[in-house]
């Protein structure tokens, strides 16, 4: 392991550098250097970490370029290449300006950055994107950063990604995630007070009734209590496959945990890790595909699952008729092609008005 001294010299040539590539690319790359630049930047995920980062201060900080010359008076402009007299009254800390009158409002950014540290601009608003769907809805969307959101019916979720954190806020229903991989920045997801935090994985979590339910598909995560303040306790001690304490908690492929919003607010331990079966995890997200399996249901239970994701209403209108057991994968998102599969088998007659269909008795 590398001295903590050697990691933080490290650190600082990684920005330096990642300072000198966005100079030359503000420039205007010569040619066969934007290739260069990208290779470098793929090389390693702490050269792009350090270029989201300085891109993100950049971005903040672009509204403020009518306040450059205050903060260039302000810090002052030492030319490396000119010594000071010793006489002189000690500047203000020397800083590299590549191109001070063209690239003055960049340089800025880059002085404020190396002068405070770019940590304390993380703070600072970052557009959120917002998610949602309707009773009969679905929608599936690729972020920024290369990972899959899908939400189920009846959701809200509220996507923000700063250059230390990808950042989610499930606000209703449920959402299944595949991360990309980012060592540099995590992938956390709040949902009725609990975090879940992954790196490159993929989870599923969902508001059910006065809990968050997390499912783990692929990978680990790990799930905690949001904290009230300060910064999540580490460690849980896991004994028989129930976590004892309120830190993090590893949650790994296969593996189910549903924390009931009544526990989070005292000391009790978090709910047991249940093992679920690969095939019931299937099932359980079976609303992904937008298929679902059907084994000896009752049509009036198939036909209220399809009623959840469409305007258009099924209604059973005869009692026997909807105790009727049906089975079969069927296409939630296309009632219509159940319908017509019903009458075809002749199981029902079908009566449609307006935005409902009455399921009768042939």
């Amino acid at each position: 392991m590398k001295p903590s001294g050697e990691s933080s010299r490290d650190a600082e040539a990684i920005e330096a550098e990642a300072m000198a590539w966005l100079a030359e690319r503000d420039e205007g790359f010569v040619p066969g250097r934007a290739a260069a630049f990208e290779s470098w930047r793929r090389r390693d995920v702490r050269h792009a970490a350090s270029v989201a980062e300085l891109e993100q201060v950049l971005a903040q900080l672009d509204g403020f370029a009518e306040r450059r010359e205050n903060v260039n008076a302000h810090f002052g402009r030492v030319s490396p290449s000119r010594p000071v007299a010793a006489a002189a009254p000690a500047p203000a800390p020397a800083l590299r300006w590549w191109r001070p009158v063209a690239w003055g409002g960049v340089a800025v950014a880059l002085a404020l950055g190396t002068f405070f540290g770019f940590r304390a601009w993380q703070s600072l608003a970052v557009p959120e994107t917002r998610y949602a769907t309707t009773n009969a809805g679905y929608e599936r969307a690729r972020l920024d950063d290369g990972s899959t959101l899908e939400l189920n019916t009846a959701s809200a979720a509220r996507v923000r990604f700063t250059a230390a954190e990808r950042r989610v806020e499930l606000d209703s229903g449920e959402a299944h995630f595949e991360v990309a991989h980012d060592t540099a920045r995590p992938f956390v997801v709040h949902a009725g007070g609990v975090t879940v935090r992954a790196v490159g994985t993929a989870f599923n979590v969902r508001l059910v009734a006065g809990a968050v339910e997390v499912t783990v598909t692929e990978g680990k995560v790990t799930v905690a209590p949001v904290p009230a303040a300060g910064p999540e306790r580490a460690g849980s001690d896991v004994r028989d496959g129930a976590p004892s304490g309120r830190g993090p908690t590893p949650l790994a492929v296969n593996q189910r945990m549903t924390i009931p919003f009544a526990s989070l607010a005292s000391a009790a331990p978090a709910p047991a890790i249940q093992r679920v079966a690969p095939a019931d995890v299937r099932a359980a997200l079976a609303w992904q595909r937008r298929v679902t399996d059907f084994s000896d249901t009752p049509l009036a239970e198939v036909a209220a699952r399809f009623n959840r994701h469409h305007t258009l209403q099924l209604v059973v209108a005869d009692p026997a008729l909807g105790a009727r057991r049906i089975g079969g994968m069927f296409a939630l998102d296309d009632v219509e092609a159940f319908v017509r599969l019903l009458e075809r088998d002749g199981i029902v007659r079908a009566e449609r008005e307006g935005e409902m269909v009455r399921l009768l008795a042939p």
